[in-house]
């Protein structure tokens, strides 16, 4: 039965019944751009705010090299550089989108100022300080300085008692710049300001619905937020609406076991639907877009609930209640109820009558906290990018996309009991101080539809009360293993693919650097370099970072080791494409592109693709692509999911579009040990 929690209308209309962006923007060659082009400032103006951001940015470097002998204070310096950031980017990008924000530029320049000052005194006034606080981090992404949010509650001090911290992640906001982020971040605490809690607002990268180096955002902020603050981490809430109520069922599905609970407001919770309901849209994806429509469909993640306690939103007249609606029906066939306040005859906003009954009940949640040791896990993936519930970690898949299940259960004080599917190995592990089981625990794991399961001993419990457990299924068996096997080569968690998994962690770009004369290879190069050239633009655009670009010789052991390394170019034109290309699933020479006994011509085909690179297969190598979705998916932001797998064949001689960056001639996956299927 699904609740569903209505309240009488004691108020007028708070909010326009939201339709959908319209026609318009279901136009594959009539795209507007996203950001969109700003206003034209005054001369004056421009000129002052320029000379006010080279003596900022000319401050950020100096305090860089004076305070590297003082470690605490240099890492404090990205609180500084996020308002050099905000105006520089306003200028450079031509992003300022009122006239009012010449004067938030003005005010953002002294406060930089001011900060820097500080360092330079050996003071960060602003790190203790209670109300609304603007921070910043640097992103291990790819360098770059990001803003975060903050409410402090007037509760804290200096080592206090740990304090509750709610997420709150914003809508969809195509203007939102770093300079409206600042400010919005500085004047309004938001929807929900909890009593004794800290509100951390992330930027997300802008306005990508928190996917990829959008989600990873909120995980480096709410690590920058835990190292300067004292962070309950068993009160952790997540919530959001509309694009934000997106991305809090995407982070309560996919990481379950973080929150203590979540807290969605209308969004959007998959793909298919909302895009036919919302913006009048029906896709028809062909068999390797549906696979990879289960990256961000969090329909299919539903059952993951079950360890997060959720009370969802939606006003009565929202198109977007369509995200709890869907949400409820998945929710039920996994043998569990939606709580889904609606508010009544109210559009895209928060009825206050239901603020009041969803803080009550997540209040409620709270005080209790997240459970340290849930007895009972159920936990779903299809991809190891998500591969843990708390306990349990799922080490390998029998076959990515495809949905795997684990339920584990303890049932007394020596027997766990473990069901999987489509689950190849897995571990189980219980944190010192926490284990309640005796000694040596006997694990019973099931074999899907057959009814005796395997009897396996687990590993001693140890002195400390943890207890760790590394199963696999070895020629049809379940057999208790030294460790988690990190040796052959075969898809694992931020080692699976598709292309777009690169970008949620450190990468660098390679280009390419063609050897003259080129003209047997022109048409080919010339795509390369403007794809690439597209790679690096889209990606400040969207995700709000510089990429510097370097040549191939410039990449030392270092950043192998650290980087996934993202090349352009072929065999000839880089010399870290030459020096990897036969340990390559797919070959590629001068004459053709060869995907098992399939072959393509090479003057006009060119692959793109991500595997573990040869160098350090810890770390990815990706062949000439960026991030996969493009101009025309910007336009929504359920549109921004993977558009290619973990390899495609390309063909030039077909156009790039809005929606794709050549003709496909060829796509798929890897296997789970990254060889070529069926071809």
């Amino acid at each position: 039965m699904i609740r569903r929690i209505c309240f009488l209308a004691t108020l007028p209309l708070l909010a326009a019944f939201v339709y959908a962006d319209g026609p318009q923007d279901n136009l594959v060659d009539k795209v507007r751009p996203v950001p969109p082009p700003g206003i034209k400032i005054a001369e004056a103006d421009y000129a002052e705010l320029k000379k006010g951001v080279v003596a900022l940015g000319n401050e950020v470097a100096d305090l860089r090299k004076s305070l590297a002998k003082k470690p605490a204070l240099l890492e404090l310096l990205p609180d500084v550089q996020i308002y050099y950031n905000a105006v520089y980017y306003a200028l450079r990008y031509d992003e300022f989108h009122a006239p009012g924000e010449v004067a938030v530029a003005r005010k953002l320049l002294q406060q930089g100022r001011e900060r820097a000052k500080n360092l330079r005194e050996g003071q960060a006034p602003w790190s203790t300080a209670t109300g609304l606080i603007v921070r910043g981090y640097q992103s291990k992404i790819d360098g770059s300085v990001q803003p975060y949010g903050l409410v402090v509650p007037p509760s804290y001090k200096a080592g206090s008692v740990h304090h509750r911290l709610d997420l709150w992640w914003h809508g969809r906001g195509e203007k939102l710049s770093e300079l409206n982020f600042i400010e919005g971040r500085s004047k309004d605490p938001g929807q929900f300001t909890p009593a004794n809690a800290f509100v951390l607002h992330p930027y997300g990268r802008y306005c990508n619905a928190n996917h990829f180096a959008g989600e990873i955002d909120t995980f480096e902020a709410i690590e920058h937020c835990r190292k300067h603050y004292p962070i309950d981490v068993n009160r952790i809430v997540a919530r959001g609406f509309s694009m934000g109520g997106a991305a809090c069922w995407n982070y309560a599905v996919h990481y379950p076991g973080l929150w203590a609970a979540a807290a969605p407001g209308a969004g959007f919770s998959e793909t298919p639907d909302f895009l036919r309901v919302f913006q009048g849209e029906t896709i028809t994806p062909n068999a390797w877009q549906k696979k990879l429509l289960h990256w961000y469909d969090c329909t299919d993640w539903a059952g993951n609930l079950y360890n997060c306690p959720t009370v969802a939103y939606s006003g009565e007249l929202d198109k977007q209640k369509q995200a709890a609606d869907i949400m409820a029906e998945a929710m039920k066939k996994e043998g569990l109820s939606l709580v889904h306040i609606i508010g009544p005859k109210t559009g895209h906003s928060y009825h206050p009558d239901a603020k009041v009954e969803i803080n009550r009940r997540i209040d409620s949640i709270v005080a209790k906290g997240r459970d340290p040791l849930p007895r009972k896990i159920r936990f779903t993936t299809y991809t190891l990018r998500y591969n843990a519930m708390r306990w349990v970690t799922v080490d390998e898949l029998q076959e990515h996309w495809t949905k795997a299940s684990i339920f584990a259960e303890i049932l007394n004080e020596r027997e766990v009991r473990v069901h999987g599917t489509n689950v190849n190995a897995f571990t189980l592990a219980i944190p010192p101080g926490h284990c309640p089981l005796e000694q040596t625990p006997r694990v019973n794991i099931a074999h899907p539809g057959i009814g005796r399961p395997d009897e396996v001993e687990g590993a001693p419990v140890q002195s400390d009360r943890s207890w760790i457990s590394h199963f696999r299924k070895i020629d049809g068996k379940w057999q208790l293993v030294d460790k988690a096997d990190d040796s052959a080569l075969r898809k694992r968690h931020g080692l699976q693919g598709p292309i777009d998994d690169a970008f949620m962690d450190r990468f660098i770009m390679v280009r390419q650097t063609p050897k003259r004369p080129i003209n047997d290879r022109a048409k080919v190069y010339n795509w390369i370099d403007k794809e690439m050239e597209h790679a690096v633009d889209h990606w400040r655009k969207q995700f709000r970072g510089e990429l510097k670009v370097i040549d191939a010789e410039d990449v030392d052991e270092k950043l192998i080791a650290n980087s996934n390394l993202i090349l352009w170019g072929d065999w000839s034109s880089n010399a870290l494409i030459a020096k990897i290309a036969d340990k390559l699933p797919i070959r590629w020479d001068a004459k053709e592109v060869r995907v098992g006994q399939q072959t393509y011509g090479a003057g006009n085909h060119i692959p793109v693709l991500i595997y573990p690179n040869p160098l350090n297969p810890k770390k990815y190598v990706v062949l000439n692509s960026g991030f996969t979705f493009r101009e025309y998916d910007y336009l929504n932001n359920a549109r921004q999911i993977p558009r290619l797998p973990d390899w495609a064949i390309l063909d030039i001689d077909q156009p790039r579009t809005s929606q794709r960056p050549a003709g496909i001639a060829d796509a798929g996956f890897f296997g789970e040990r990254w060889e070529v299927l069926g071809k």
